[in-house]
């Protein structure tokens, strides 16, 4: 018994990747093949990258069986194991990317695409610099409200009782889950800044500080992810990342921010107005030229599509002003030196590293082409949406329109476009072909 007891406590190393779909995939191996996974990677099939959401291999993907479904070779990107606190004993974590055998990269493993679009702009000796704002939920599992956001305990449920946004009492009802996130992000060096009640019951947001590394910045969102799942678990809730977690409810969005700088560490978004430069202003040119053809990224699920509607924050057109929440481009106030875009367009359900390359492919495609936005929108852009501008209002329109851009094969690459599109096709066809609750309680016995 003691030496059963002995084998528990053997330290462990989680390694895996992260598939289109933005779900990791990996191994559970004993902490002692560190040495020998950093030198020689590990091995998983290809197709992994590529399965539905529900881990289904896409009927004609060649990543499956065309090619014998062979193996990739997956490195570990992480620079040391980071302990795992959620976990007991002495558990530990290491992120990695695919690559194909002979050592090429895989351009549908989604970190090796956002490393390509990283390429470019170090070949112009630019840097972008990035931070993520996640938006998420929290639900009692215990609670008897079905997976509702859990009542405060203080005070009684009524109209008065409803949180509102950045109410600190909210900060208060959840706070011994939103600390150990908090300590969770330390241990693993992901750098969560402000906590704030969001408009939803149970609603949080996140802000992870800019840093100037894009890959680093989409691994630190993929944890951020992991560490708030993991950690509302172990104190019997379930963290929610749905775009659209209740139809009553506020959605949840990923928010992108990013400036570029130059070799000498100089913002090129910056020109000393608050206009900002005119690469600013061809950068947002470029991100709303391939807008259209990006939405499959930015919403890449079935609930995705519930939360871009009308007067909600969330956007439906492509467009862009200063200082506007309405717009899908948004350069927020600041000083000259912090000059930068906010894509406000992604659901906290989008894979960040897709999310990120295409909107920073886009924006040095603007920037290289000098392409020109228009005007900036002001006031309610949701009361007069200009025709040209509307973006995909259904996930089947998005898909067609990723398939159909031109522009968004030469940014992402067609090995990337035809994959991703099958898998989302795929999944919209298995829904499909599912009678919903609601459809029998409304047809059933009555047409």
């Amino acid at each position: 018994m003691d030496q059963l007891n002995n084998n528990r406590q053997t330290p462990e190393l989680d390694i895996f990747i992260t598939d289109l779909n933005g779900n990791q995939r990996g191994k559970r191996v004993p902490a002692s093949s560190t040495h020998k996974i950093l030198q020689e990677g590990f091995k998983m099939p290809r197709s992994i990258l590529g399965l539905d959401f529900w881990g289904d291999d896409i009927g004609g993907a060649v990543l499956a069986l065309e090619d014998g479904d062979s193996d990739g070779v997956c490195h570990i990107v992480s620079t040391k194991p980071v302990l795992v606190p959620w976990e007991a004993g002495e558990h530990y974590q290491m992120l990695a990317m695919m690559s194909h055998p002979q050592g090429c990269r895989l351009a549908t493993d989604p970190r090796q695409l956002l490393a390509c679009v990283l390429q470019r702009y170090t070949d112009r000796g630019l840097t972008p610099v990035v931070a993520a704002e996640l938006e998420f939920y929290l639900l009692d599992l215990a609670s008897e409200r079905e997976n509702r956001p859990i009542p405060s305990p203080l005070l009684p449920e009524s109209r008065f009782a409803r949180p509102n946004p950045y109410a600190m009492r909210n900060l208060n009802r959840f706070r011994p889950i939103l600390e150990e996130i908090r300590f969770a992000c330390q241990v693993q060096d992901v750098p969560a800044d402000s906590i704030i009640a969001e408009f939803g019951d149970g609603q949080f947001e996140v802000n992870l500080n800019h840093v100037n590394d894009a890959l680093l910045a989409a691994d630190q969102a993929v944890m951020f992810k992991r560490i708030v799942r993991n950690v509302a678990h172990k104190h019997a809730h379930l963290a929610s990342f749905m775009a659209k977690t209740y139809g009553d409810e506020s959605g949840s969005g990923l928010h992108i921010h990013f400036s570029v700088v130059d070799q000498a560490g100089q913002n090129i978004f910056s020109n000393g107005t608050e206009a900002g430069s005119s690469d600013l202003i061809h950068a947002v040119g470029g991100i709303l030229a391939a807008m259209q053809g990006s939405m499959l990224i930015f919403a890449p699920h079935l609930n995705s599509w519930r939360r871009l509607r009308p007067r909600s924050y969330a956007p439906i057109a492509a467009n862009w002003g200063y200082e506007n929440r309405t717009v899908s481009v948004r350069i927020p106030d600041s000083s000259d030196a912090a000059r930068r875009i906010e894509h406000r367009v992604s659901g906290a359900d989008a894979n960040p590293y897709l999310v990120i390359a295409a909107i920073l492919s886009a924006a040095l495609y603007g920037i290289e082409h000098q392409l020109n936005p228009g005007a900036a929108s002001t006031g309610n852009t949701y009361a007069n949406p200009q025709a040209e501008q509307v973006l995909p209002t259904q996930w089947y329109e998005a898909i067609d329109s990723l398939r159909q851009s031109a522009l968004m094969r030469h940014l992402l690459g067609d090995a990337f476009v035809d994959l991703f599109t099958a898998i989302k096709e795929q999944e919209l066809d298995k829904f499909a072909s599912h009678i919903t609750d609601a459809e029998y309680e409304t047809y059933l016995g009555v047409v």
